[in-house]
């Protein structure tokens, strides 16, 4: 990786969920590397009735100046409905995801929208432990929100920045780590974690 093409990280809002009375952001992460254009989860795309309780307010991907034909790599944290909802839109390109969280997805009732797991076209990729997608770009479990859930972790030549999913739904819990995912990220003592719910990624207290 060379200095003059840095790998970096965009969010995109792509909707917003109503959870505990209050509005829920939904994003999704483009990561641009030198070899490849990766997005980290796809949000979702339509409303389900499985889901009409969170009044789903969707901003398509497809008209928030994301190129879909340039995403070259899927990576979905997890397989729940606001994580998986637009895997359609890039039937054909690799999707990669822990085999647990996949057979997770696919065998337990009331997990996600199975629809959208198995929208056609999808070509998953179940990914055991640990994988490095391209250089400095790795793949690590991080079970807490599901068993299965995965974080992207991105060297950047200096601490690691990660792209958590829902490790932690909110930033507050990476403060006070709990779950073996949330202890792992830390661990990392990472610049920044990218959130699916936060509008700006977590940074760690300075003390």
């Amino acid at each position: 990786m060379t200095a003059s093409a840095p790998t970096t990280i965009t969010p995109v809002l792509v909707a917003d969920l109503l959870a505990e009375g209050e509005r829920m952001p939904v994003y999704v992460h483009v990561i641009d590397h030198p070899d490849a254009r990766v997005l980290v989860d796809t949000g979702l795309t339509e409303l389900h009735p499985a889901v009409a309780d969170m009044d789903p307010r969707l901003r398509p991907l497809s008209e928030q100046g994301v190129d879909l034909a340039g995403i070259d790599v899927v990576v979905n944290t997890h397989l729940h409905f606001d994580h998986c909802g637009g895997n359609h839109l890039f039937a054909g390109r690799p999707t990669y995801v822990q085999r647990r969280e996949l057979e997770d997805a696919r065998s337990q009732d009331d997990y996600t929208v199975r629809e959208w797991v198995e929208a056609p076209g999808v070509r998953y990729v179940p990914v055991d432990g640990e994988l490095e997608l391209l250089p400095g770009l790795r793949l690590v479990p991080a079970p807490g929100h599901t068993p299965g859930t995965q974080v992207v972790v991105v060297e950047t030549g200096g601490r690691p920045v990660v792209v958590a999913g829902d490790v932690a739904v909110w930033s507050g819990e990476l403060d006070e780590p709990h779950t073996e995912g949330q202890l792992l990220v830390r661990a990392m003592d990472p610049e920044l974690v990218w959130l699916t719910h936060g509008h700006e990624p977590w940074r760690r207290r300075r003390g």
